[in-house]
Protein backbone atom coordinates (compact mmCIF):
# COMPACT_ATOMS: atom_id res chain seq x y z
CA UNK A 1 0.00 0.00 0.00
CA UNK A 2 1.50 3.69 -1.05
CA UNK A 3 1.30 6.15 1.27
CA UNK A 4 0.57 8.81 -0.80
CA UNK A 5 0.09 8.26 -4.93
CA UNK A 6 -0.88 9.96 -7.82
CA UNK A 7 -3.56 8.14 -9.74
CA UNK A 8 -3.95 8.37 -13.63
CA UNK A 9 -7.00 7.52 -15.17
CA UNK A 10 -6.00 6.41 -19.02
CA UNK A 11 -9.55 6.18 -20.04
CA UNK A 12 -10.18 9.85 -19.57
CA UNK A 13 -6.77 10.98 -21.62
CA UNK A 14 -7.78 8.88 -24.68
CA UNK A 15 -11.45 10.12 -24.19
CA UNK A 16 -9.75 13.56 -23.97
CA UNK A 17 -7.67 13.56 -27.01
CA UNK A 18 -10.57 12.20 -29.07
CA UNK A 19 -12.69 14.92 -28.12
CA UNK A 20 -10.23 17.46 -28.81
CA UNK A 21 -9.52 15.80 -32.47
CA UNK A 22 -12.93 16.94 -33.40
CA UNK A 23 -12.15 20.53 -33.44
CA UNK A 24 -9.51 20.15 -35.93
CA UNK A 25 -9.43 18.92 -39.61
CA UNK A 26 -8.91 15.58 -41.02
CA UNK A 27 -5.63 15.15 -41.25
CA UNK A 28 -4.19 17.00 -38.75
CA UNK A 29 -1.45 15.85 -36.56
CA UNK A 30 -2.20 15.12 -32.58
CA UNK A 31 0.97 15.75 -30.71
CA UNK A 32 0.52 15.10 -27.22
CA UNK A 33 2.64 17.75 -24.88
CA UNK A 34 4.34 15.47 -22.00
CA UNK A 35 6.90 17.75 -21.14
CA UNK A 36 7.13 18.56 -17.42
CA UNK A 37 6.39 14.76 -16.23
CA UNK A 38 3.32 15.33 -18.49
CA UNK A 39 2.15 18.13 -16.77
CA UNK A 40 2.86 16.14 -13.47
CA UNK A 41 0.76 13.36 -14.51
CA UNK A 42 3.70 11.10 -14.93
CA UNK A 43 5.62 11.15 -18.52
CA UNK A 44 5.73 6.76 -18.82
CA UNK A 45 2.28 6.49 -17.41
CA UNK A 46 0.41 8.94 -20.08
CA UNK A 47 2.93 7.95 -22.90
CA UNK A 48 1.59 4.55 -22.37
CA UNK A 49 -1.74 5.57 -22.63
CA UNK A 50 -1.84 7.75 -25.77
CA UNK A 51 0.55 5.99 -27.65
CA UNK A 52 -1.84 4.66 -29.73
CA UNK A 53 -3.96 7.48 -29.96
CA UNK A 54 -1.87 10.07 -31.22
CA UNK A 55 0.59 10.95 -33.83
CA UNK A 56 3.59 11.35 -31.75
CA UNK A 57 4.65 13.61 -28.32
CA UNK A 58 6.46 17.02 -27.58
CA UNK A 59 9.08 17.31 -24.77
CA UNK A 60 11.35 20.13 -23.68
CA UNK A 61 14.57 18.86 -23.24
CA UNK A 62 17.12 15.93 -23.84
CA UNK A 63 16.35 14.01 -20.33
CA UNK A 64 13.01 13.83 -21.16
CA UNK A 65 13.63 12.44 -24.52
CA UNK A 66 15.77 9.93 -22.75
CA UNK A 67 13.09 8.99 -20.43
CA UNK A 68 10.26 8.71 -23.24
CA UNK A 69 12.36 6.62 -25.42
CA UNK A 70 12.42 3.94 -22.76
CA UNK A 71 8.63 3.43 -23.27
CA UNK A 72 8.02 4.59 -27.32
CA UNK A 73 9.42 4.64 -30.75
CA UNK A 74 6.56 7.27 -32.09
CA UNK A 75 7.72 10.70 -33.04
CA UNK A 76 8.70 13.16 -30.46
CA UNK A 77 9.15 16.64 -31.23
CA UNK A 78 11.78 18.45 -28.53
CA UNK A 79 10.37 22.11 -28.54
CA UNK A 80 13.12 23.60 -25.73
CA UNK A 81 16.73 24.14 -25.30
CA UNK A 82 19.05 20.87 -26.04
CA UNK A 83 22.68 21.85 -25.69
CA UNK A 84 25.01 21.96 -28.55
CA UNK A 85 26.89 19.24 -27.13
CA UNK A 86 23.81 16.91 -27.25
CA UNK A 87 21.91 18.04 -30.16
CA UNK A 88 24.28 14.75 -31.76
CA UNK A 89 22.50 12.29 -29.13
CA UNK A 90 19.20 13.93 -29.26
CA UNK A 91 19.26 13.55 -33.02
CA UNK A 92 20.32 10.07 -32.66
CA UNK A 93 17.51 9.30 -30.42
CA UNK A 94 14.72 10.55 -33.26
CA UNK A 95 13.74 13.81 -31.94
CA UNK A 96 13.14 16.71 -33.71
CA UNK A 97 14.47 19.93 -32.92
CA UNK A 98 13.45 23.61 -32.36
CA UNK A 99 15.94 25.74 -34.72
CA UNK A 100 15.83 29.57 -33.19
CA UNK A 101 19.33 30.35 -33.82
CA UNK A 102 22.26 30.43 -36.35
CA UNK A 103 24.46 29.82 -33.63
CA UNK A 104 23.54 25.66 -33.63
CA UNK A 105 23.45 25.34 -37.38
CA UNK A 106 26.86 23.85 -37.40
CA UNK A 107 25.71 21.29 -34.82
CA UNK A 108 22.46 20.11 -35.86
CA UNK A 109 24.16 19.76 -39.36
CA UNK A 110 26.79 17.48 -38.48
CA UNK A 111 24.02 15.59 -36.67
CA UNK A 112 21.95 15.51 -39.64
CA UNK A 113 19.22 16.79 -37.57
CA UNK A 114 15.50 17.38 -38.46
CA UNK A 115 14.45 20.60 -36.75
CA UNK A 116 11.17 22.61 -36.65
CA UNK A 117 11.95 26.20 -37.31
CA UNK A 118 10.60 28.65 -34.49
CA UNK A 119 8.88 32.32 -35.19
CA UNK A 120 8.52 34.84 -32.91
CA UNK A 121 5.62 35.91 -33.99
CA UNK A 122 4.79 38.34 -31.57
CA UNK A 123 5.30 36.31 -28.73
CA UNK A 124 9.18 37.90 -27.22
CA UNK A 125 10.60 34.15 -26.58
CA UNK A 126 12.48 32.00 -28.13
CA UNK A 127 12.14 32.04 -31.80
CA UNK A 128 13.60 33.67 -35.22
CA UNK A 129 12.14 37.67 -35.40
CA UNK A 130 10.35 37.97 -38.50
CA UNK A 131 12.99 40.52 -39.56
CA UNK A 132 15.84 38.40 -39.23
CA UNK A 133 14.32 35.56 -41.32
CA UNK A 134 15.57 36.00 -44.72
CA UNK A 135 19.85 36.08 -43.03
CA UNK A 136 18.54 33.14 -40.75
CA UNK A 137 17.70 31.58 -44.08
CA UNK A 138 20.60 32.56 -45.90
CA UNK A 139 23.07 30.62 -43.22
CA UNK A 140 20.34 27.59 -43.51
CA UNK A 141 21.09 27.21 -47.09
CA UNK A 142 24.81 26.19 -46.47
CA UNK A 143 23.58 23.15 -44.06
CA UNK A 144 21.79 21.20 -46.88
CA UNK A 145 22.07 18.19 -44.03
CA UNK A 146 19.27 19.79 -41.60
CA UNK A 147 16.06 18.21 -42.67
CA UNK A 148 13.20 21.15 -41.96
CA UNK A 149 10.19 19.76 -41.22
CA UNK A 150 8.05 22.72 -40.10
CA UNK A 151 7.81 25.92 -39.44
CA UNK A 152 5.53 26.83 -35.88
CA UNK A 153 5.35 29.70 -33.75
CA UNK A 154 2.98 30.05 -30.29
CA UNK A 155 0.56 32.45 -29.09
CA UNK A 156 0.74 34.84 -26.52
CA UNK A 157 -2.91 36.11 -25.48
CA UNK A 158 -5.90 33.34 -26.59
CA UNK A 159 -6.67 32.05 -23.20
CA UNK A 160 -7.90 34.44 -20.95
CA UNK A 161 -9.35 36.93 -23.31
CA UNK A 162 -12.22 37.58 -25.86
CA UNK A 163 -10.21 40.01 -27.42
CA UNK A 164 -8.30 38.06 -30.46
CA UNK A 165 -6.90 41.19 -32.04
CA UNK A 166 -2.97 40.55 -30.74
CA UNK A 167 -3.58 36.36 -31.67
CA UNK A 168 -4.34 37.72 -35.41
CA UNK A 169 -1.96 39.76 -35.30
CA UNK A 170 0.18 37.17 -34.46
CA UNK A 171 -1.08 34.80 -37.28
CA UNK A 172 -0.70 37.42 -40.23
CA UNK A 173 2.68 38.04 -39.22
CA UNK A 174 3.73 33.95 -38.98
CA UNK A 175 1.92 33.33 -41.97
CA UNK A 176 4.25 35.99 -43.99
CA UNK A 177 7.12 34.24 -42.24
CA UNK A 178 5.74 30.58 -43.43
CA UNK A 179 5.20 31.94 -47.38
CA UNK A 180 9.27 33.03 -47.07
CA UNK A 181 9.89 29.76 -45.84
CA UNK A 182 7.98 27.36 -47.89
CA UNK A 183 9.38 29.63 -50.93
CA UNK A 184 13.11 27.95 -49.61
CA UNK A 185 11.64 24.38 -48.45
CA UNK A 186 8.36 23.68 -50.56
CA UNK A 187 6.18 21.10 -48.68
CA UNK A 188 6.91 22.41 -45.54
CA UNK A 189 4.68 21.77 -42.55
CA UNK A 190 3.64 24.48 -40.28
CA UNK A 191 1.92 24.57 -36.35
CA UNK A 192 0.97 27.13 -34.09
CA UNK A 193 -1.80 25.87 -31.92
CA UNK A 194 -1.35 24.13 -28.77
CA UNK A 195 -4.76 23.70 -26.67
CA UNK A 196 -6.35 26.59 -26.33
CA UNK A 197 -5.51 27.46 -30.41
CA UNK A 198 -7.60 24.71 -31.38
CA UNK A 199 -10.36 26.12 -29.43
CA UNK A 200 -10.09 29.34 -30.70
CA UNK A 201 -8.40 29.89 -34.04
CA UNK A 202 -7.24 26.55 -35.34
CA UNK A 203 -6.81 26.37 -39.17
CA UNK A 204 -4.21 25.41 -41.89
CA UNK A 205 -1.87 23.91 -39.79
CA UNK A 206 -0.54 20.08 -40.45
CA UNK A 207 -0.41 19.61 -37.05
CA UNK A 208 -1.62 20.59 -33.08
CA UNK A 209 0.11 20.65 -29.85
CA UNK A 210 -2.66 19.28 -27.19
CA UNK A 211 -0.81 20.42 -24.05
CA UNK A 212 -3.91 21.26 -20.98
CA UNK A 213 -6.54 19.70 -22.87
CA UNK A 214 -5.08 16.24 -22.87
CA UNK A 215 -5.42 15.89 -18.97
CA UNK A 216 -8.78 17.20 -18.61
CA UNK A 217 -8.54 20.61 -17.69
CA UNK A 218 -9.62 23.46 -19.83
CA UNK A 219 -6.94 26.59 -20.61
CA UNK A 220 -8.97 29.19 -18.58
CA UNK A 221 -12.61 29.81 -17.36
CA UNK A 222 -13.57 31.26 -20.35
CA UNK A 223 -12.56 28.53 -22.72
CA UNK A 224 -13.95 26.41 -20.73
CA UNK A 225 -17.70 27.58 -21.02
CA UNK A 226 -17.26 28.14 -24.44
CA UNK A 227 -16.37 24.37 -24.82
CA UNK A 228 -17.89 23.18 -21.66
CA UNK A 229 -19.68 20.34 -24.58
CA UNK A 230 -16.15 18.56 -24.92
CA UNK A 231 -17.08 17.41 -21.59
CA UNK A 232 -13.37 17.34 -20.73
CA UNK A 233 -12.30 14.76 -17.75
CA UNK A 234 -9.31 15.25 -15.35
CA UNK A 235 -7.06 12.25 -15.45
CA UNK A 236 -5.29 12.77 -11.81
CA UNK A 237 -6.33 11.73 -8.59
CA UNK A 238 -3.96 12.73 -5.63
CA UNK A 239 -4.68 10.81 -2.85
CA UNK A 240 -2.92 9.74 0.90
CA UNK A 241 -3.46 8.78 3.80
CA UNK A 242 -4.37 9.74 7.25
CA UNK A 243 -0.88 9.07 9.40
CA UNK A 244 -3.15 10.01 12.80
CA UNK A 245 -6.13 10.77 13.76
CA UNK A 246 -6.71 12.85 17.55
CA UNK A 247 -8.63 15.19 19.74
CA UNK A 248 -6.84 18.56 20.54
CA UNK A 249 -8.43 20.27 23.31
CA UNK A 250 -9.70 23.89 22.99
CA UNK A 251 -7.00 26.85 22.84
CA UNK A 252 -4.56 24.28 21.54
CA UNK A 253 -2.48 25.72 18.81
CA UNK A 254 -1.79 23.41 15.31
CA UNK A 255 1.40 23.75 12.98
CA UNK A 256 4.00 26.37 12.68
CA UNK A 257 3.68 29.53 13.46
CA UNK A 258 0.86 29.12 15.77
CA UNK A 259 -1.59 30.51 12.84
CA UNK A 260 -4.35 28.47 13.92
CA UNK A 261 -5.86 27.98 17.09
CA UNK A 262 -8.15 25.32 17.66
CA UNK A 263 -11.29 27.48 19.20
CA UNK A 264 -12.92 24.62 20.90
CA UNK A 265 -12.03 20.48 21.65
CA UNK A 266 -11.45 19.73 17.87
CA UNK A 267 -10.39 16.16 16.08
CA UNK A 268 -7.70 16.34 13.82
CA UNK A 269 -6.20 14.32 11.03
CA UNK A 270 -2.81 14.36 9.69
CA UNK A 271 -1.94 14.00 6.38
CA UNK A 272 1.56 13.08 4.98
CA UNK A 273 1.94 15.62 2.42
CA UNK A 274 3.46 18.66 2.51
CA UNK A 275 5.01 21.67 0.11
CA UNK A 276 7.92 18.74 -0.50
CA UNK A 277 5.47 17.33 -2.68
CA UNK A 278 3.84 19.79 -3.86
CA UNK A 279 1.34 19.97 -1.84
CA UNK A 280 1.29 24.38 -1.59
CA UNK A 281 2.03 26.30 1.50
CA UNK A 282 -0.28 29.01 0.56
CA UNK A 283 -3.25 26.41 1.13
CA UNK A 284 -2.33 26.87 4.74
CA UNK A 285 -5.49 27.80 6.78
CA UNK A 286 -7.96 28.01 3.05
CA UNK A 287 -7.17 24.48 1.63
CA UNK A 288 -9.61 21.79 1.18
CA UNK A 289 -9.14 17.78 0.80
CA UNK A 290 -11.88 14.72 0.91
CA UNK A 291 -12.18 12.35 3.87
CA UNK A 292 -15.02 10.17 3.91
CA UNK A 293 -16.59 12.01 1.03
CA UNK A 294 -16.79 15.32 3.24
CA UNK A 295 -14.52 18.47 2.81
CA UNK A 296 -12.08 18.90 5.49
CA UNK A 297 -10.16 22.34 5.80
CA UNK A 298 -6.76 22.86 6.19
CA UNK A 299 -5.57 23.71 9.41
CA UNK A 300 -2.46 25.69 10.06
CA UNK A 301 0.66 25.64 8.23
CA UNK A 302 1.30 23.33 5.31
CA UNK A 303 4.87 21.93 6.07
CA UNK A 304 7.45 19.94 4.56
CA UNK A 305 6.26 16.95 4.56
CA UNK A 306 2.72 17.16 6.49
CA UNK A 307 -0.21 19.06 7.41
CA UNK A 308 -3.62 18.57 9.57
CA UNK A 309 -7.13 19.07 8.58
CA UNK A 310 -10.48 19.43 10.82
CA UNK A 311 -11.77 16.00 10.92
CA UNK A 312 -14.97 17.50 12.43
CA UNK A 313 -17.51 16.62 9.20
CA UNK A 314 -16.03 13.57 8.40
CA UNK A 315 -17.42 11.26 11.09
CA UNK A 316 -15.97 8.22 11.70
CA UNK A 317 -12.73 9.03 10.11
CA UNK A 318 -9.80 6.80 11.30
CA UNK A 319 -6.00 6.59 10.83
CA UNK A 320 -4.74 5.27 7.54
CA UNK A 321 -8.58 6.35 5.69
CA UNK A 322 -7.92 7.51 2.22
CA UNK A 323 -7.40 11.49 1.84
CA UNK A 324 -7.93 13.18 -1.95
CA UNK A 325 -5.90 15.71 -2.15
CA UNK A 326 -6.66 16.32 -5.46
CA UNK A 327 -9.48 14.55 -7.39
CA UNK A 328 -12.64 12.62 -6.84
CA UNK A 329 -14.36 10.96 -3.72
CA UNK A 330 -17.74 10.35 -3.68
CA UNK A 331 -20.15 12.79 -4.99
CA UNK A 332 -17.36 15.73 -4.63
CA UNK A 333 -13.92 16.88 -6.26
CA UNK A 334 -10.93 18.89 -5.67
CA UNK A 335 -10.34 20.39 -8.77
CA UNK A 336 -6.94 21.82 -9.99
CA UNK A 337 -8.69 25.26 -10.62
CA UNK A 338 -10.31 25.28 -7.21
CA UNK A 339 -6.73 25.09 -5.69
CA UNK A 340 -5.15 27.42 -8.31
CA UNK A 341 -7.89 30.59 -7.89
CA UNK A 342 -7.02 29.31 -3.99
CA UNK A 343 -3.30 30.26 -4.02
CA UNK A 344 -3.63 32.15 -7.19
CA UNK A 345 -2.13 30.77 -10.01
CA UNK A 346 -3.27 28.35 -13.08
CA UNK A 347 -4.28 25.13 -13.10
CA UNK A 348 -1.02 23.88 -15.19
CA UNK A 349 1.19 24.92 -12.34
CA UNK A 350 -0.76 22.96 -9.70
CA UNK A 351 -0.68 19.81 -11.56
CA UNK A 352 2.96 19.98 -13.09
CA UNK A 353 4.36 20.85 -9.64
CA UNK A 354 3.39 17.90 -8.24
CA UNK A 355 6.55 15.86 -6.77
CA UNK A 356 8.07 13.21 -9.90
CA UNK A 357 9.03 11.14 -6.58
CA UNK A 358 5.32 10.28 -5.74
CA UNK A 359 4.25 6.98 -7.95
CA UNK A 360 2.02 7.01 -10.38
CA UNK A 361 0.51 5.19 -10.92
CA UNK A 362 -2.95 3.77 -14.06
CA UNK A 363 -6.08 3.60 -12.46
Amino acid sequence: MSLSEIQIDSDALRYNVRSLRSLVGSGVKLIAVVKANAYGHGLATVVEALNGEVDGFQVDDIEELREIRQVTDRRVLVLGYVAREDIAEAASLGGELTLYDAERLPAMAEAGAKVHLKIDALLGRQGVLPRDLPEMLDALAAYPSIEVLTAYAHFANIEDTTDLVHAIDQMELFDCAFVAIRNRYPGLGRHISATSGVMTLEAGNDLVRLGIGTYGMYPSSALERQHAGLGLRPALRWVSRLAQVKTLPARHPVGYGLTYIAPREITIGIVPQGYGDGYDRGLSNVGEVLVRGRRCRVLGRVAMNMFAVDLSDADGARAEDEVVLLGAQGEDRISAEEIAIRIGTINYEVTTRISPLLPRRAA
